[in-house]
């Protein structure tokens, strides 16, 4: 008598099931431009989006390690879905640094989305209360699905920016209702296409001290995963994407491998020395890539949990990790691209959007190689400003 299957439940096997239905729809979410609301509510269901909240205001608090791993799962079925997932997910940790009840205020319900930009494009005027906001910002990934949208700003007084003790602008992160935000058309892009990551604008907003993201809280609420830097937890998020990319690509080389026979040859493609050589170059790239990316992670982790602190090394190891593995993981998915030849080029496969989907991601400031100047830097002992790390 056979006993019935166990429900799944790790965040991992939730993101396995969602895998056939988000390979069916990539291409619908591409003509789209961005995820159905649907789609975003399932997700939020399924508890992807409180994986990085507080546990005091209903959140999961995950391990780094798990919402990671869960976002590259996502991605090798659809990386403008785990895409959406991680922004969301990793926007959770801002009720971290909001008093406890304008957070609750905020995370009313477990379904809550709160998304945004944390670059600091817009311009908050100090006035008596808090802040009247203006500007306009790039990149919402997946901002039209959110409840809340975050949006950074330079902080203005009398006039003038605020400046912090280094002489650098003080910014802070705005915390918006999705009703007072403009949405703007301009997400029409080559890669990445379903993440919605259209521009959005704020037009002289007045928003409450109490949603003003930092304002007031020395620091943030205790606990191992609040020691992370929110841009940290970012360039992460945007490594776990290119990780499933880079292996989805691997799998799908090797699936029309068997099938095919190049033009002019009599040898399929898996019989050819250059696709053997080709294929295992590409896996041990991307083996040695992920194993160095959840080595940082979880030294970073461990150190969290042992003192409640990360310490500028593996700060430094963490960002040079995630922006070695999603170059790497580029570097994979053009060897695939390549040793499949003219089949890459059609719509009808797979490979395409990788290619595609892989280079949107490495463009990303967070994996700029700039990054690569900062942790270089940091390992040759040199005088550093670590602000960014």
């Amino acid at each position: 008598m056979k006993t019935a299957a166990k429900p799944s439940n790790s965040f991992q096997d939730r993101a396995r099931e969602f895998g056939p239905e988000l390979r069916e729809r990539a291409d619908e979410f591409e003509r789209a431009r961005c995820l159905p609301a649907e789609l975003s509510n399932r997700f939020a269901e399924t508890g992807f989006y409180r994986m990085c909240v507080p546990k005091i205001y209903g959140g999961l608090e995950l391990a780094p390690a798990d919402t990671m791993e869960t976002i590259e799962i996502l991605a090798r079925a659809d990386a403008a879905s785990a895409w959406c997932v991680f922004i969301g997910a990793t926007s959770g940790t801002v009720l971290a640094l909001l008093h406890e009840s304008s957070a609750r205020e905020v995370f009313a319900k477990p379904e809550c989305l709160i998304s945004g930009v944390f670059a600091p494009r817009g311009k908050a005027v100090a006035v008596e209360g808090g802040f009247q906001v203006d500007g306009v910002w790039q990149w919402g990934s997946g901002a039209q699905n959110a409840d809340w949208i975050l949006a950074g700003c330079q902080i203005m007084r009398g006039g003038k920016p605020e400046l912090l003790k280094n002489g650098t602008p003080k910014s802070r992160m705005m915390l918006i209702p999705a009703d007072a935000v403009e949405f703007l058309d301009t997400w029409y892009a080559n890669g990445l296409c379903g993440t919605g990551s259209t521009d959005y604008a704020v037009r002289d907003l007045f928003v409450p001290e109490d949603r003003v993201v930092g304002l007031g809280v020395e620091r943030p609420l205790d606990g191992p995963l609040y020691a992370f830097p929110h841009f940290g937890l970012l360039g992460m998020g945007i490594a776990a994407v290119a990780l499933g990319i880079a292996r989805a690509a691997i799998d799908e080389l090797i699936e029309i491998a068997g099938g095919k026979t190049p033009s002019g040859s009599a040898r399929s493609l898996a019989a050819r020395p250059s696709t053997q050589e080709g294929v295992s170059r590409a896996e041990a790239t991307l083996r040695s890539a992920r194993a160095f990316y959840y080595e940082a992670i979880a030294a970073a982790w461990q150190a969290a949990e042992e003192s409640g602190r990360i310490e500028t090394e593996h700060r430094r190891d963490v960002r040079l990790a995630t922006t070695f593995t999603t170059h790497a993981c580029a570097e994979v998915v053009d060897r695939m691209y390549n040793l499949a030849g003219g089949t890459s080029v059609y719509l009808r496969s797979p490979l395409q959007r990788y290619f595609r989907d892989v280079h949107v991601a490495t463009q990303h400031m967070m994996v700029a190689p700039a990054t690569l100047e900062l942790t270089g830097r940091l390992l040759l002992g040199l005088e550093t400003d670590t602000a960014m790390l």
